[in-house]
């Protein structure tokens, strides 16, 4: 029932990428780091933004990464970015935010309670290296593919109702502008797709041979 960000080309929307996106992954993760990978979602199946943390809580996950594609209303804004749970004062950051949890069930003015609350126990260092890893090595896997213009957005922090309570490093990435014509245009393309996943993959690889 919530189709995601809709796309600059007519009936793509963020749900079907992000699948594609998340299929791949587990793909790849699976065959490059011999791990077991669960997905919150393998169809076209509706969670609320808390079940999807509760369900990597529940399967003890040791990373929680949420796939996304960022969409802003001027179609000439581009580019990747990966987020880590923390308050904000980037105006961008925040609008990023109050856009990803627009579908939560919490009332946001308890945003603040709820994060102070859960700061205690949140991974946030670790989840700003894995931001970090997953970032550098996804931007530059695309370049060195080929792709031109790949705006390197940078890590940022947000809170985010669908890292909240994760017991586990998470982070969030915004793949790419679903709302912008030549990012759409590559979103729908599956090598494309890959080489994000790939991106993905050697980034954890990296966070994996750091922390050990």
């Amino acid at each position: 029932k919530d189709y995601g960000a809709p796309g600059y080309l007519k009936g793509v929307h963020e749900k079907y990428i992000t699948l594609q996106i998340g299929k791949r992954l587990a793909k790849d993760l699976r065959k490059e780091l011999k791990c077991e990978v669960i997905l919150t979602r393998t169809g076209d199946r509706y969670l609320t933004l808390e079940e999807r943390t509760a369900f990597a809580n529940t399967k003890n996950a040791d990373l929680f990464i949420s796939i996304h594609t960022n969409a802003n209303r001027d179609s000439r804004a581009y580019g990747i970015s990966t987020y880590f749970l923390n308050f904000s004062d980037d105006d961008e950051s925040k609008y990023v935010a109050a856009m990803e949890n627009a579908t939560s069930t919490k009332n946001i003015s308890d945003l603040e309670h709820i994060l102070f609350s859960l700061m205690h126990y949140s991974k946030i260092n670790e989840s700003s290296r894995l931001a970090a890893h997953i970032q550098d090595s996804m931007t530059g896997q695309l370049v060195s593919r080929g792709y031109s213009r790949i705006k390197n957005k940078g890590v940022k922090q947000a809170p985010f109702y669908v890292l909240m309570g994760a017991q586990m490093p998470s982070i969030l990435v915004e793949t790419s502008f679903i709302s912008n014509p030549r990012d759409c245009r590559r979103l729908v393309d599956p090598t494309y797709q890959q080489r994000l996943s790939e991106g993905i993959v050697m980034g954890i690889k990296k966070y994996i041979r750091e922390t050990n």
